[in-house]
């Protein structure tokens, strides 16, 4: 499917934030938009990557930057990948299946959430990425035991347990807008914003026409079936995950565990300490507890912390291929991206996804060439320059 004339004239991942926003109703691209609270935590995550500046090496030729790396022996073409959405066939039907498509077809790796809306097995079918699984413990211990089973006979290989969920953030755009109910599929509560959502049609009729969009089939209740999406909360709330869990988790997942939502050195090592194998630095997008440290900032810790005894990720504001290089330039080993490629996916399925991945690869490339650099292993502290004050 070709791209819209809309898609092609994209630039940069703002350019697609605004298509995003053209094309969904306000719940749901608020959804993805959105942090908790006063969302001090959502801006600071993007401003930090700015203060964070360059120390180029001039005059030097770059024919073809290689950006090639290997992250827990998962080869990826570019320093990158895919993470977690939840609620992503709300955003558009093709859901995890056009990420794992576009992810595939660059050659960068896929981390699906917990609560996605395709089964573990139609996701695998369709890519080559790397996969890997985000780990909520929805259902209690026996059906996530279930679940990791299931996925790693899939084919997923990697899995990212998130430990910053004590309970659920306050997402107060969510709230104001009426999010909460559509996701709940509640009619008579929808009544109210009916006409945010009559207001774009297209959308409205990909989710009149797709009812499996408000269940999540990795996540199986026994003798309930699939997870409704009305439980999400309550079950969030009722499945903290603990380090005492990580004991158990250990036994049932045979490949390599990160530690998502990391963003203190103190943590870093317990995750260690745990048995996790990579440390995932993230403050869940801005989403969760608001005025937290943005991950750019947290980084050092972190790293200072793990002493490079195991790969540090990152996420969190990262918008342009230069956010990528300065966290790779820091230490870190690859990242995650979360909102830039939503966006894409909003705006028009794995066209705009694969627009997303495309987008980062040129400015990967040309900062790269900016830099002086030819391989990205050569990266490191010496190319920026980092405000004393962190």
């Amino acid at each position: 499917m070709a791209a819209s004339r809309a898609l092609q004239r994209v630039v940069n991942i703002e350019d697609l934030r605004g298509l995003a926003k053209k094309r969904a109703p306000l719940p749901i691209f608020d959804y993805v938009d959105g942090g908790a609270d006063g969302e001090v935590t959502l801006r600071d995550n993007r401003r930090s990557w700015d203060e964070v500046l360059f120390r180029p090496h001039n005059a030097t030729y770059i024919p073809k930057p290689d950006l090639r790396t290997n992250v827990l022996g998962f080869d990826l073409a570019m320093p990158m990948l895919l993470g977690p959405i939840g609620f992503t066939r709300l955003i558009n039907e093709q859901g995890e299946r056009a990420v794992a498509q576009a992810a595939g077809a660059e050659g960068i790796g896929f981390c699906m959430s917990s609560f996605s809306g395709w089964p573990c097995e139609e996701v695998s079918k369709v890519t080559q990425a790397p996969l890997w699984y985000q780990l909520y413990l929805g259902g209690g211990r026996d059906v996530s035991e279930a679940t990791l089973a299931r996925v790693w006979k899939s084919g997923f290989r990697a899995l990212a347990v998130t430990m910053d969920t004590n309970c659920p953030g306050m997402r107060e755009r969510d709230l104001h807008n009426g999010a909460p109910a559509l996701m709940g599929g509640n009619i008579a509560q929808m009544i109210p914003y009916l006409p945010q959502i009559l207001s774009k049609p297209g959308w409205l009729a990909q989710f009149l026409t797709d009812r499996d969009a408000m269940f999540f089939p990795n996540i199986q209740i026994p003798g309930k079936g699939p997870c409704p999406a009305s439980d999400v909360r309550a079950m969030l709330s009722g499945a903290v995950v603990t380090w005492a869990d990580l004991e158990w988790i250990r036994k049932a997942w045979p490949g390599p565990i990160l530690a998502k939502g990391i963003i203190t050195g103190d943590d870093a090592q317990r995750a260690l300490d745990h048995g996790c194998e990579a440390i995932i630095v993230s403050n869940h997008g801005g989403r969760q507890l608001d005025t937290s440290f943005p991950t750019a900032r947290a980084l050092p810790e972190v790293l200072q912390a793990v002493n490079s005894r195991a790969p540090v990720l990152v996420d969190g504001g990262i918008r342009r291929g230069s956010d990528v290089i300065k966290a790779i330039c820091m230490g870190a080993s690859a990242v995650l991206l979360g909102r830039a490629y939503a966006y894409g996916l909003m705006a028009e399925g794995r066209e705009g996804v694969s627009k997303a991945i495309s987008i980062f690869k040129a400015d990967l490339e040309r900062t790269m060439t900016l830099l002086g650099v030819h391989a990205l292993k050569d990266l490191d502290s010496s190319f920026i320059e980092v405000p004393k004050h962190w």
